[in-house]
């Protein structure tokens, strides 16, 4: 099989590496139409995120190369050696190529299908069976096409990497739980509220993890979303992405008896949600349950607060707890998905290796299809004219029969004269001609 992949990812190199290595959105283009002319690649694609850059391509095996001796050609190039040449000359890395060397994964045929579907379903990713990659791999693919460097090889295998991974996403829980701090914290607020659509929360910090928490939250339909920090800016930037709001941390107790939901990771030295503040809030709320969630280290949320009554406070020990489940779970999952992923490379190499008879059956039924509206045009002919249906009839029928199997019969009677036989035996299966009686 001619699929070759180099590359590099956050198993193989640093991010020292890797940041070096990555396409930026405004070279692929460019990037994409010189990988595709280097010699011996006919479709090429680029795959570039954080945690990965890899080459994938339908490639020529490179020819023989000598081995300097007398027993002839030495063994197939590998294709792979001239791309990862072109790799560190795209990004001017001859400083680095030895780094770059010793990181580098290379694969052909098989390995790299498997490689390809692997990375799909998202099992080679940092995070097992994260959806992401799937959607950057979709991306990589619409930017080869655009360019027009893919062909019937790339945009095979990528449409069945496709569609492996909707198959292992149905048929395993792959991703089936939460994995990170913030997803687990939306999963357990669930636990205690049904729905968020007539719920508040109330959020303290803008970083990652919190604009991650909101991403949650409003995908599950909260109602109403409050942004505190100690930047208003910030916090106005984050709320005006979810048509939230935006608060000081200073003004957290006067909107705390509004919360629902309290998710905080900031970077305080001090708690800055105190057990007075959930207090009165309680009572402000006449006993309406809140559900805290404090991700922060050092604590944002003074450990007392737990003690309050109709309160369920969490920290971020008790996510760590739900997410290495969830990891342990994921792992369970993706042993199942591997041994998908063996049957579906097995069934594409047998798909794939169809194609190959495909130009001669298109050229057999155009030849065919010449050959019978010839025929059918003498036939119309002879009953204009007047003949007889019946003789015209036996005219088209053996007429058609002949033309078509002489030039098959004609190549045969050479076989045989030849003492050809794999063909004759061949053109036996092929027909499903029995063997003669030589008795």
């Amino acid at each position: 099989m001619p699929l070759v992949v180099i590359g590099i990812n956050h198993r193989t190199a640093p991010v020292e590496i890797r940041e070096k290595m990555v396409f930026a959105g405004e070279e692929l283009p460019a990037a994409l139409r010189e990988l595709a002319g280097q010699p011996g690649v006919r479709e090429a694609l680029i795959v570039s995120t954080c945690n990965r850059t890899e080459l994938y391509c339908f490639a020529d095996a490179g020819g023989q190369a000598p081995d300097g001796g007398v027993n002839g050609p030495g063994p197939l190039l590998d294709p792979s050696l001239p791309l990862s040449d072109w790799l560190a000359h795209w990004h001017d890395l001859a400083a680095h190529r030895l780094d770059i060397d010793r990181t580098l994964y290379r694969l052909h045929g098989s390995a790299a299908v498997q490689h390809l579907f692997a990375v799909a379903c998202g099992l080679d990713s940092l995070v097992i069976g994260e959806p992401q990659i799937l959607g950057q791999l979709k991306d990589a693919y619409r930017a080869a096409h655009e360019q027009r460097v893919t062909g019937p090889y790339l945009n095979r295998v990528m449409q069945t990497a496709f569609s492996v991974a909707k198959r292992v996403r149905t048929q395993t829980r792959i991703g089936a739980n939460a994995v990170s701090v913030a997803y687990a914290a939306v999963s357990l607020a669930r636990t205690v509220f049904e729905k968020f659509a007539g719920h508040t929360a109330l959020l303290v910090g803008a970083g990652e993890t919190i604009a991650l928490a909101a991403r949650h939250l409003h995908a599950n339909g909260l109602g109403r979303m409050i942004v505190a920090n100690r930047s208003i800016g910030r916090a106005q930037e984050l709320a005006a992405e979810f048509k939230g709001f935006a608060i000081g941390i200073d003004d957290i107790a006067a909107h705390l008896p509004e919360a629902d939901i309290v998710i905080t990771s900031t970077a305080s030295p001090t708690p800055v949600i105190t057990y007075d503040a959930v207090q009165a809030a309680v009572r402000a709320r006449k006993r309406k349950p809140i559900f805290m969630v404090d991700i922060a280290v050092p604590r944002d949320i003074e450990a007392e607060v737990s003690k309050i009554e109709d309160v369920y406070l969490f920290t971020i020990d008790d996510l760590q707890n739900v997410v290495n489940e969830n990891l342990a779970s994921r792992r369970e999952a993706a042993r199942d998905a591997s041994e998908m992923l063996a049957t579906e490379v097995s069934l594409f190499e047998q798909q794939l290796k169809t194609l190959d008879a495909v130009p001669t059956i298109r050229q057999l039924r155009e030849e065919a299809e010449a050959v019978r509206v010839q025929t059918v045009d003498q036939a119309r002919r002879m009953l204009a004219a007047g003949r007889d249906p019946r003789e015209v009839v036996d005219f088209l029928a053996s007429t058609l029969t002949n033309r078509l199997l002489h030039g098959p019969s004609q190549r045969l009677r050479e076989a045989a004269e030849r003492d050809e036989v794999e063909l004759l035996e061949a053109a036996r299966i092929l027909f499903a001609a029995d063997t003669p009686d030589q008795t």
